[in-house]
């Protein structure tokens, strides 16, 4: 278990960047790993498998929608909770995939994407000094965020290959101090899809120390034979749970940036006050077409996954072929893979050498951790598997080199 705060005296917005391992010594702010390894994928021509958006479009139903959208003319501000259409969309689906009720009108709010629904959560509800419990690797949004409101971030490690937490450390790491435990099932950037045991645990340490349960859970119709199970369906979570997902990752659509939050209408009542001051409203024509495709048949969202299972195992064989070590994931977009065995212990060096060596762009799974907890993850890299067949086939015949001759 750590917890990392930024140094005091900071600037805000060298507080958000501090809290993401992104704030130079001398004040300056260095490019994302993502923004970074996207440039040099695009500087040497190497097959981008760093940042996970798909490179092929989802349900034809679901484009079409958006078509119509516009010549139908809705383009301008939805109302700022979101369209009655999409509200009433997300509540269906809850109630469909997972027996969950909510009332369309007063416990669902449309967002800016789920990196909104985040961000408007965290800043409503963490004051200066409150502790956000996570697990660790964590999506990277998830430390600026907590830097930015003032809060401290506590984690809880994930270890390779299972990434099964400690009980005992997340018990440990959950106090009284504790506002916010965030959890992101299945995750990013590990797949692991949490147990039941994990889950029975969260939801007793909230209740205990009174904290609130924030889960993101945007790769939920993305697992390959382990169910995702969300919190709030669980006895006791559902009065103090904020379920956040998005339509980007299910129907392939990243740059729509259609995302929502369920919850008891007093927790939506307390993100709205923040979200109607960040982008106040988004998407116009995109939320009925991600409507539509939240309402599309079971067989839409089963063969999405097995879809993205049979790439995950093309890549993940072509990575061992490599000489890598792979934690095969139960969901999501990315594969983690050990570069240890090919003689590196440091993946941030083998991800700038890659390009050269093998044509081919990943993300060390350190920039997913603080500082002071790297080097058990320093020699892994995540390779994102939610790319055309070809392109996979491609890259892994060229990762091929790293042990050629």
């Amino acid at each position: 278990m750590s917890d990392f705060s930024p140094a005091p005296g900071l600037q805000p917005w060298q507080r958000t960047a501090a809290g993401a391992g992104l704030l130079a010594a001398d004040g300056t702010i260095a490019a994302t790993i993502f923004a970074e390894m996207s440039a040099l994928a695009a500087r040497t021509g190497a097959i981008n498998l760093g940042q996970g958006f798909p490179d092929e479009d989802g349900p034809a139903e679901v484009l079409e929608a958006a078509r119509q959208a516009i010549a139908d003319g809705v383009n301008q501000y939805p109302p700022g909770i979101g369209m009655p259409v999409l509200r009433e969309a997300i509540a269906a689906h809850q109630r469909r995939f997972y027996g969950i009720d909510v009332d369309a009108a007063s416990e669902v709010l449309v967002t800016a994407g789920a990196t909104e629904a985040l961000a408007a959560t965290i800043l409503a509800l963490v004051d200066v000094g409150d502790e956000v419990v996570t697990f660790e690797p964590y999506y990277d949004a998830y430390a600026a965020l907590i830097a930015r409101a003032g809060g401290v971030h506590r984690t809880v490690p994930l270890r390779f290959p299972d990434w099964r937490p400690d009980l005992d450390e997340l018990e440990a790491a959950v106090t009284d101090r504790t506002r916010i435990i965030l959890v992101n099932s299945p995750h990013n950037p590990t797949g692991a899809v949490l147990d039941a045991d994990v889950l029975a645990s969260i939801v007793r340490l909230a209740g205990r120390h009174d904290a609130i349960i924030v889960t993101d859970e945007v790769y939920e119709h993305l697992t390959f034979g382990a169910p995702h199970t969300p919190i709030a369906s669980l006895p006791g979570a559902r009065e103090r749970t904020i379920s956040i997902s998005s339509g980007g990752k299910t129907f392939s659509t990243t740059g729509w940036k259609i995302g929502w939050i369920t919850a008891p209408a007093a927790l939506v009542t307390s993100v709205l006050a923040v979200k109607q001051y960040l982008t106040f409203v988004n998407g116009a024509p995109f939320q009925p077409a991600i409507a539509t495709g939240l309402g599309l048949p079971d067989a839409v969202f089963a063969d999405a996954a097995a879809t993205l299972r049979d790439k995950r195992d093309l890549l993940a064989a072509g990575l061992e072929a490599a000489g890598f070590t792979v934690s095969l994931p139960d969901a999501g977009y990315f594969v983690v893979a050990d570069a240890a065995p090919l003689g590196y212990s440091d993946g941030a060096v083998l991800c700038r050498e890659l390009p050269e060596r093998a044509g081919v762009v990943g993300v060390p799974v350190s920039a997913f951790v603080h500082p002071d907890r790297q080097d058990a993850y320093r020699s892994l890299v995540r390779f994102a598997f939610c790319k055309r067949h070809d392109v996979l086939e491609e890259a892994s015949a060229r990762l091929s080199r790293l042990t050629a001759g």
